[in-house]
């Protein structure tokens, strides 16, 4: 009797159970594994391209870079950092933001799969917000000609519009000078944004289910959060309260 009769177990007439696997079968599993890998590699390298690099270079180099990172992420996800614990932001600096923040509806969106560029999936936008939001940093600037500017983002390479405090038109917050006395910018792929913000109220937007931390905090301070883009005209408003609250801690402004 063999074990599996010992144990009960009956081996039904007329089946054969292969002693080993076809000799071939190893180096087709291999094969197949390799193509597979060769194809989501295209695949995701083309998704990042498209997409937009964030200032990272396109190329294979660049795609590699991003990956590595993307290993670090998920080795953190894992461990519990989501980036999106609001815990992991130090509770320092004035709070100008009404807490609680209204909660974004339906919570956080879907994001991209690689850590940089930091970006949302695109979600559909009323055509009045979208026209608000692109207009959105030119009012900010038309308020403050003097202290503000409008250029292209140094920490994305170029790669989205950005609004910057003038250097010479202090007094300023002193932590401004870490990113270059960049205030914030704009994701026009996605809508969504980037912003220097108070570490306290980088926890309000947070909470509020509206930002999560950047994709590598280390790198930068941790009032640097992500905003995820707006869909309708009141949350364009919402958006409009955080890069108040944006100004009103980088700019020591307290006006208006």
């Amino acid at each position: 009797m063999g074990p599996l009769s010992s144990h009960g177990f009956q081996i039904p007439r007329g089946i054969d159970i292969p002693s080993g696997l076809p000799p071939r079968l190893g180096p087709m599993m291999v094969a197949g594994l390799f193509l597979g890998t060769i194809g989501w590699a295209v695949y995701d390298f083309r998704d990042w391209v498209d997409f937009g690099t964030g200032g990272t270079p396109p190329t294979f180099r660049g795609w590699l870079s991003v990956n590595r990172l993307r290993v670090v992420r998920a080795i953190h996800y894992l461990g519990g950092d989501d980036l999106q614990n609001s815990a992991r932001v130090p509770l320092t600096g004035p709070q100008f933001l009404s807490s609680p923040l209204p909660q974004r509806s339906g919570g956080p969106p879907t994001m991209k799969p690689r850590p940089l560029p930091q970006r949302q999936c695109p979600e559909p936008i009323e055509q009045r917000a979208q026209e608000t939001l692109n207009s959105l940093l030119s009012e900010i600037h038309a308020q403050y000609p003097d202290r503000l500017q409008l250029g292209k983002s140094k920490v994305e390479g170029g790669a989205a519009d950005a609004i910057f405090a003038r250097a010479e038109a202090g007094p300023w917050n002193p932590q401004v000078v870490r990113l270059g006395y960049e205030l914030a910018h704009i994701h026009s792929v996605d809508r969504s944004l980037h912003i220097f913000i108070s570490p306290a109220d980088a926890r309000t937007v947070i909470d509020a289910r509206w930002g999560r931390r950047f994709a590598n905090p280390s790198l930068t301070p941790p009032g640097w959060i992500m905003v995820y883009a707006p869909r309708n005209t009141e949350e364009v408003e919402q958006v409009r309260q955080i890069l108040k609250a944006v100004l009103q801690w980088s700019m020591f402004i307290t006006e208006g």
